[in-house]
């Protein structure tokens, strides 16, 4: 980074001096909402090594105790680091109009986009929003929360690809299941059932490619990712205590009246990848 902000400094082009200056101030605000998320973990960390004493703890940093309890009050919360560092591109489905030759978004990939990018604010991440065409391949170039089925886009296949426990196939009756790969259970859609209910099953996963996190998420229907949305809001605090920084995968069932999810609940429990 300091090479990038010598260079820019440097760079005899308005314009792209202008477009570089934008995207540094974005990575640089990323990283100040992530150092300020670490010196909020390490607060608590050195809470617990001092005997509980925040008055310990502002004596060590060297800082009030009034600092330290306005650090602990508007610095984002550990499970920020959920969704990584930032900046986070969301990649919605495209649905190809042949006869208009244009992309549109479903509304139920739509409401979950909201849904997501709502929780990102609230994490202070910069978001930048991007429509999957499904005529090309794309692969977010840092953190990242992908929604999408493993046919809508050949980022969604690839990703489902390094998944060694859960993975979506399709019957002989083209209608798409979530199966177990270790104990070989399948998973139909309520929608698809013979008496059909207004519910869908969702797969999520937690990616790690090498420095970026990408979390994707996949609905049998596109009903399902709203409750997947749902489901990652309400638990990504407890998905982080328990897993970390690691890849694991999950299903959840979500009950829903029109687009409004009711609780999703979890269908495979979340599996750490080994």
């Amino acid at each position: 980074m300091a090479d990038d902000f010598d260079s820019l400094r440097e760079d005899p082009d308005p314009v792209r001096r202008g477009k570089r200056a934008t995207d540094l101030l974005a990575v640089y605000q990323q990283r100040s909402a992530e150092l300020a998320r670490l010196r909020r973990a390490a607060i608590e960390e050195a809470r617990d090594l001092l005997g509980g004493s925040y008055t310990e703890v502002a004596k060590a940093f060297g800082l009030t105790k009034g600092r330290i309890t306005q650090i602990r009050s508007s610095a984002p919360p550990e499970h920020r680091a959920f969704f990584g560092v930032g900046p986070l591109d969301l990649a919605l489905p495209g649905r190809l109009i042949r006869e208009r030759d244009a992309l549109l978004i479903a509304s139920e990939d739509d409401a979950a986009g909201l849904q997501l990018s709502a929780q990102a604010d609230k994490l202070a991440f910069i978001v930048n929003r991007v429509v999957l065409d499904p005529r090309e391949e794309w692969e977010p170039a840092g953190d990242a929360i992908v929604v999408c089925g493993p046919t809508s886009a050949h980022i969604g296949h690839r990703l489902m690809g390094d998944d060694p426990c859960l993975r979506m196939a399709i019957g002989d009756n083209g209608q798409w299941h979530i199966v177990d790969q270790d104990t070989g259970q399948w998973y139909l859609s309520p929608l698809d059932e013979e008496a059909p209910v207004r519910a869908d099953h969702a797969y999520i996963a937690r990616h790690r490619w090498g420095s970026r996190v990408i979390v994707h998420i996949a609905g049998l229907h596109a009903l399902g990712s709203i409750g997947a949305a749902h489901y990652i809001t309400n638990a990504a605090a407890d998905l982080f205590a328990d897993f970390g920084d690691t890849e694991f995968s999950m299903a959840v069932t979500t009950e829903f009246d029109g687009l409004v999810p009711k609780a999703p609940k979890v269908l495979v429990p979340p599996r750490a990848w080994a």
